[in-house]
């Protein structure tokens, strides 16, 4: 028939299988190269079968110690090393979900969720779980940066010299945009030079400061995202 193989053409012209031996035999059958390599199970101790290691190990079905290799079992966690552990709040999303921080050597090592957190209870997102990036990852910029306007590079900048630069440009946008009365003559006594847009992983003591220090400065335009 057309389109299907007989079994002389599967077994070969003979009639019969062309006879494989040794490890590694070539086997060339209907242009197909093959190489065969015979399984040998004298490298295996008989107490390391399948079978016998679930009958061994009380696994009898086959989904826990008994399906683990020696390299498995060898395995140590990095939360075993730690020095301490420290709780901490994910700095992601408002959610505030719990931290465990574990700390070698003074190095973060790894990050889990607390499971003593009413909020999230032992659970973390993929960032949340993926945090621990945020302080040993190789990208991570450790440097103030400052590019002038027109300027292509960015050029490294001492904390002081970038905090120096921020004040000076906040007190000369508050001169520029301040209003001490409107065109009727009624006080206004405010900025519409600076306005703040806080993030949602800020807390209730940081809004706190925000507001009290936006507020002291004359600015009305005051929001947070969690809200919008």
């Amino acid at each position: 028939m057309t389109g299907r193989r007989g079994v002389v053409d599967r077994l070969g012209r003979g009639g019969r299988r062309p006879a494989v031996s040794g490890p590694g035999k070539h086997l060339v059958h209907n242009h197909v190269r093959m190489t065969v390599y015979p399984f040998r199970m004298s490298r295996f101790s008989p107490l390391e079968w399948p079978v016998i290691r679930q009958l061994r190990t009380g696994d009898r079905t086959g989904r826990s110690s008994a399906v683990q290799s020696q390299h498995t079992r060898d395995l140590t966690a990095r939360t075993a090393t730690a020095d301490r552990v420290v709780q901490s709040i994910c700095p992601y999303c408002a959610v505030g979900c719990g931290q465990k921080v574990y700390v070698k050597d003074e190095r973060v090592i790894q990050i889990e969720g607390d499971p003593d957190s009413p909020i999230s209870r032992g659970r973390l997102c993929p960032k949340g779980s993926a945090s621990e990036q945020l302080v040993n990852s190789p990208g991570r910029q450790t440097q103030m940066l400052y590019r002038a306007p027109g300027a292509s590079e960015w050029q490294p900048l001492e904390l002081d010299t970038a905090i120096d630069m921020i004040a000076d440009r906040f007190l000369e946008s508050r001169r520029r945009g301040w209003q001490d009365a409107d065109e009727d003559g009624r006080p206004l006594r405010r900025t519409m030079g600076i306005a703040s847009l806080g993030g949602a992983t800020l807390d209730n003591e940081e809004n706190y400061l925000i507001k009290k220090l936006f507020t002291a400065a004359g600015a009305v335009q005051i929001e947070n995202q969690a809200r919008i």
